[in-house]
């Protein structure tokens, strides 16, 4: 059987005739209309030299052409390597020195910076607007849409998803047809999709959640997509009346709440909302139910493995949990310094293991080896228990990293830039509570002797250094940074110490 993930969602097409997707401004295309142009532009990859295995690095803004774009890459048998839009020129250059890439795809507007990257790494170059058009869907348009899919076996790469690690390099998470096909399938049945599901699509789709949790579930039940290309509370609640299901990060809800229009009645005909890529507050969960009617279902998942944990779709969702392993999934509580298990309640480091848990990190068999045990296990790096009743909950995370507005941020990364500002002796980069994205990126600063700069000249200095959702809200001012016995500098002080800076 071909473990082709685009096979496995054009085998789970019943009528082709059927919508697929609707943008939010009426535009609609049928899974036939899907299936043609992923055909076309596989057809195109082939004219641009691009061969099965690799890379094809995307930037481009979301769009149904940017989706379809990824289904080529699948049916073609090439990787799929998305990068953020947010990202800058200086940022991506890692990425596909890395990476290599034989095509890489940005906005029309970033050819001319992207062009002599391609040129040191030999990949072509194309682009696509955020309506999907640009000088590959004129090279698709001219090419025939029929195409064989790829035949290839479960442990063959189908994606490479960066992800920063908190010291060194970003590490390249290899993602295989398997891994893809077999997590799609776990949440569809868990969560109950089926073809007459209408999902809002309002996440990104260069990360797990909008592109291998939302679409890929989806697709894979033959349902339909309303696709948004961003989140607007006002759009999504004109969507609501036409659609069944919702997917979003805990901002997402944030913001719905403060809807006027988010009532009982207008939720009435929804059967499930989702959150994820974040911790959910158990405030936002019970003030959700308490207005709406509606207890949202938080699971638990990152981008090594895609989902590990659900809370049930018939059952008891406990606000602060992520809920009960799920199928095929195994999870364990280890302790980080001797690495024996843990039994109920003791909180230690989760590991998982599944057909879900990736193949390791590209080109780093030296992490993936450190990563992924000799049993199959994954050390995910997040702390967490399980409680007498089974329910995961995760009570930390390790390596300090923060989660704001649903986006991972490495303070390695930020610290580095902050440290290069003139008048900056040295920083540290924490995550406090904010009541919008979770977390707010903040910098901990101490000025170099006889330096004056103040807030506003750090985050001036920052503006092209990094990604916007990088950049840190607020900058606080210390004189010393608090440090253990050993030198380390003590976050968890200084987090306590700020803990109130946004407010409630």
């Amino acid at each position: 059987m071909n473990a082709n993930l685009f096979q496995h969602i054009s085998d789970a097409v019943s009528d082709t005739s059927k919508i697929a997707i609707e943008t939010a401004a009426g535009r609609r295309y049928s899974y036939e209309d899907v299936i043609l142009e992923s055909g076309r532009i596989a057809n195109a990859f082939a004219g641009r030299g691009v061969k099965p295995g690799d890379r094809v690095a995307v930037q481009v803004e979301k769009s149904v052409g940017a989706l379809i774009l990824t289904l080529a890459c699948m049916r073609f048998g090439a990787v799929f390597l998305p990068l953020n839009t947010a990202y800058t020129l200086a940022e991506i250059e890692y990425f596909v020195g890395d990476a290599e890439p034989s095509l890489i795809v940005v906005d029309p507007a970033k050819r001319d910076g992207a062009a002599p990257l391609a040129e040191r790494v030999g990949a072509a170059l194309e682009t696509m607007d955020r309506e999907g058009a640009g000088s590959l869907g004129d090279l698709a348009a001219g090419e025939s849409h029929a195409f064989p899919t790829a035949v290839v076996e479960e442990d063959d790469l189908a994606a490479i998803l960066y992800t920063s690690g908190t010291t060194g390099r970003s590490k390249g998470a290899m993602l295989t047809h398997g891994n893809l096909v077999s997590n799609a399938v776990t949440l569809r049945d868990a969560w109950r999709f089926t073809s007459d599901d209408v999902l809002i699509h309002a996440l990104p789709i260069y990360h797990t959640h909008g592109l291998f949790v939302a679409s890929n579930v989806a697709m894979l039940a033959d349902a339909t997509m309303l696709f948004c290309p961003r989140f607007d509370a006002d759009e999504v609640m004109g969507l609501m009346p036409r659609a069944t299901t919702f997917m979003g990060v805990p901002t997402f809800y944030t913001r719905l709440l403060k809807h006027p229009g988010l009532t009982v009645d207008a939720t009435r005909h929804m059967r499930l909302f989702v959150s994820g890529s974040a911790p959910l507050l158990a405030e936002t969960h019970r003030e959700f139910e308490a207005k709406t009617g509606h207890t949202i279902l938080e699971r638990y998942g990152m981008t090594e493995t895609g989902m590990n944990t659900s809370n049930p779709y018939e059952g008891r969702r406990v606000a602060g949990t992520v809920g009960f392993p799920l199928a095929e999934v195994d999870l364990r509580i280890v302790d980080a310094q001797t690495d024996t298990e843990l039994g109920t309640d003791e909180v230690g480091v989760i590991e998982v293991r599944g057909p879900n848990v990736f193949k390791g990190y590209w080109r780093m068999p030296e992490k993936t080896a450190a990563e992924i045990r000799s049993d199959g296990f994954f050390i995910t790096g997040d702390l967490g228990k399980v409680d007498p009743e089974g329910y995961v909950h995760i009570v930390g995370r390790g390596k300090d990293l923060v989660i704001s507005g649903g986006f991972n941020v490495y303070p390695k990364e930020v610290e580095t830039e902050v440290d290069l500002v003139p008048g900056v002796a040295e920083s540290a980069v924490i995550g406090l509570p904010h009541p919008d994205l979770g977390e707010g990126v903040t910098a901990v600063v101490v000025r170099a002797e006889g330096a004056s700069l103040d807030e506003r000249a750090i985050l001036d200095a920052l503006a092209d250094k990094l990604a916007k959702f990088k950049q840190p809200k607020r900058v606080i001012f210390v004189d010393d940074l608090p440090r253990n016995t050993m030198g380390k500098v003590q976050k968890n002080v200084l987090r306590d110490e700020n803990a109130g800076i946004y407010g409630s």
